[in-house]
């Protein structure tokens, strides 16, 4: 998977970086080349490179909820006298 990214990653910079340089002469073809650079990069790549990172972790660890927020802070939680 991991290699896959780096791939995907590369050749889109590449796309992207040679329809710069054939944008004189041939400018239609250089706009799909920087266009399909960038949806390889935006749509496919980070997609991708974010699921493959964020396998098994808890997205609930990661929200600005209350508790979270008062353990940034440092202080204790308190919880109610019924819980």
């Amino acid at each position: 998977m991991k290699h896959i990214i780096v791939v995907i990653t590369l050749s889109s910079i590449a796309a992207i970086i040679y329809g710069f340089s054939i944008k004189e002469e041939e400018n239609a073809l250089a706009n799909k080349f920087i266009g399909s650079g960038t949806v390889g990069l935006f749509l496919i790549a980070m997609p991708l490179f974010l699921f493959k990172e964020s396998k098994g972790k808890k997205v609930k660890d990661y929200m600005l909820t209350d508790e979270n927020i008062k353990k940034m802070q440092g202080k204790d939680i308190e919880k109610p006298e019924n819980q």
